[in-house]
């Protein structure tokens, strides 16, 4: 019987709460309801921190690919992220620009994960 590949799976949810992330800071920017989308950013990217951490179990083998050490680079961005916003001077406009530079990282960590399903037909 064949398995669902797990990790592709579970890597999908911080990414997309990231990048959900992302965009509740652009409203807040934007000039939207601070009070809504504020909190909103925030918890989307600890749940994101949350799942990353979870989607790393069933890749921790394989620390030589060269996606891995992208992610491990994108998680620490989020969680200085994370840390600049809980402090207790929020520096928001930086936390802004640590999301825009980690939902970069994710993209090409990205593309160099799919290249490797690619070229090495791995998939799980």
């Amino acid at each position: 019987m064949l398995r669902p590949p797990v990790h592709p799976l579970l890597a999908a949810i911080p990414v997309g709460l990231w990048i959900v992330s992302l965009f509740c800071d652009l409203l807040y920017l934007g000039g939207a309801e601070a009070a809504l989308w504020s909190p909103l950013a925030l918890y989307t990217m600890v749940g994101g921190f949350a799942a990353a951490l979870a989607a790393v179990v069933p890749r921790f083998k394989e620390f030589g690919l060269a996606h891995v050490p992208v992610n491990l680079i994108v998680v620490s961005l989020y969680a200085v992220n994370l840390w600049l916003r809980l402090g207790d001077s929020p520096n928001t406009g930086f936390a802004i620009v640590l999301s825009v530079i980690g939902v970069g990282l994710l993209a090409l960590s990205s593309w160099l994960g799919r290249a490797r399903v690619r070229v090495q037909g791995a998939s799980e």
